[in-house]
C-alpha cells in the first residue's frame, strides 16, 4: 500500500522503495543497475512499487556502482541546419528503446568547439555518436579510445561507421541533368572540412566523365541560404545552366538569390540539392534533391552505439551504407538553348569566356 506518512513534496529514495517492495535497499539497486542478478518476480515488484511511489533513478549516482550513466552524447554541426531534425528523433527513439538519455551537442559549425565540447561530456556519457564531424581523423580515433564511437556521415576505417550512398546520389542527379539535354553541371561546394562535400564533389567528377558531361566547382561557401544566396552572385557572374547544391539549404538559397536577380528556375538554370528537408518540397519551384535516409542514419548509428556500450565490438573496416534516391521536383527542366532571353544580362554574362576550368 501507499505510504501515506510521507510528508508532500519529499523527494522518494531507494530507501522508501525498499521498505514498501519488502527487500533490501541493494536488491531495489540492484534491479535497476544489474536486473539480471535480480529474481524477475521480484525485480518487476520492485519496478512497480517505484512507479507508484515516483521513483526515479539518478543516472550519475548510478554510475559510481556500474560505471554507466544511461547517457550518450549525439553532436551535430549546426542545430540551426534542419537536415538534422530528423537525424536526432531517430537517435532520440534509439536511445529511449535502449532506455538512454540524449545530450545534444552543437559544435556549430567548429572543430575547435566540437572536440572541447566533447572532451567536457567524456565523463558524463557512455558512448558518442559524431553526426558530420568537423574534428580531424586522428581527434576522433582519440575519442574513440575514450569511449565507445559511431560516427555519421563520414568513412573512418578503425571506427564504426554510417553512412549514405552519396556516390549514387551524384551519379542519378546527373544522370537525370544529362537527360534533360545539360552538357556543363556546377557544383556549389560546402565546407572544406565537411567529408561529405569531397565525396559529393569527386563523385560528380567520376559521373561527368563517364557521362561526357562537364563540371566545375565553385566555393566553399556555407551550407545555409545565406551561403546559397551568396553563390548565386557568383553564378550570376559565371552562368550554368545546371548546379548541383552540397545541400538543399544552398539550393534554395541559390534559388533566391537568381531570382532577385531575374534568373527563372529552371527556366534558365536548372538547381538540384541534397537531404530532401522539409523546405525541399515547399519551396517555390518545388526542390529536386537526392534524399537522403535520415531518420535511418541516427537510429542505425546509436542503436549500433548501444551494443558497443554493452561490450559487442563496433563494425570497423567498411561502414554501413544507407541507400539514397533522387526525388524529382519543379527546379529542373529540359536545358534552354537560349536561357535568358528576356534578361539581357544574363544572357550577356553567358557569352562571355568562362574563367573556370572544365573537365575535358
Amino acid at each position: 500500500m501507499p505510504d501515506h506518512t510521507r510528508p508532500p513534496g519529499k523527494r522518494v529514495t531507494i530507501y522508501d522503495v525498499a521498505v514498501e517492495a519488502d527487500v533490501s535497499p541493494s536488491t531495489v539497486s540492484r534491479a535497476f543497475s544489474r536486473p539480471s542478478r535480480v529474481n524477475s518476480e521480484t525485480a518487476e515488484r520492485i519496478r512497480r512499487v517505484a512507479e507508484r511511489l515516483g521513483y526515479r533513478t539518478n543516472p550519475l549516482a548510478r554510475a559510481l556502482t556500474t560505471s554507466r550513466t544511461q547517457m550518450i552524447a549525439l553532436v551535430i554541426a549546426d542545430i540551426t541546419n534542419p537536415v538534422y531534425a530528423e537525424i536526432v528523433r531517430g537517435a532520440q527513439e534509439a536511445a529511449t528503446d535502449g532506455e538512454y538519455t540524449t545530450v545534444l551537442i552543437d559544435a556549430q559549425e567548429s572543430d575547435r568547439l566540437e572536440r572541447a565540447a566533447v572532451e567536457r561530456a567524456m565523463s558524463t556519457v557512455d558512448g558518442i555518436v559524431l553526426a558530420s564531424s568537423r574534428m580531424s581523423d586522428s581527434a576522433i580515433r582519440m575519442v574513440a579510445k575514450q569511449r565507445p564511437v559511431v560516427v555519421l556521415n563520414r568513412a573512418l576505417a578503425d571506427v564504426p561507421c554510417v553512412v549514405t550512398d552519396d556516390p549514387r546520389g551524384v551519379r542519378r542527379a546527373a544522370e537525370h541533368l544529362g537527360e534533360l539535354g545539360h552538357d556543363h553541371i556546377t557544383y556549389v561546394a560546402g565546407p572544406q572540412a565537411s567529408w561529405p562535400n569531397g565525396i559529393r564533389w569527386r563523385s560528380l567528377l567520376e559521373a561527368g566523365m563517364e557521362l561526357e558531361i562537364k563540371v566545375r566547382q565553385i566555393g566553399p561557401f556555407s551550407p545555409t541560404m545565406a551561403g546559397g544566396e551568396r553563390a548565386a552572385q557568383e553564378l550570376y557572374a559565371r552562368p550554368a545552366t545546371a548546379v548541383l547544391a552540397f545541400n538543399d539549404q544552398m539550393a534554395i538559397g541559390i534559388i533566391r538569390g537568381l531570382s532577385r536577380m531575374g534568373v527563372n528556375v529552371p527556366g534558365d538554370v536548372s538547381v538540384v540539392g541534397f537531404d530532401n528537408i522539409l523546405a525541399a518540397d515547399i519551396v517555390t519551384p518545388g526542390l529536386t534533391t537526392v534524399a537522403a535516409p535520415l531518420y535511418a542514419e541516427g537510429s542505425a548509428a546509436t542503436r549500433h552505439l548501444l551494443t558497443m556500450i554493452e561490450g559487442a565490438p563496433g563494425h570497423t573496416g567498411r561502414p554501413m551504407v544507407l541507400p539514397v534516391r533522387l526525388v524529382v521536383r519543379d527546379s529542373t527542366a529540359a536545358r534552354n538553348p537560349s536561357p535568358g532571353r528576356a534578361r539581357p544580362s544574363w544572357a550577356r554574362q553567358r557569352s562571355g569566356p568562362g574563367p573556370a576550368a572544365h573537365l575535358p
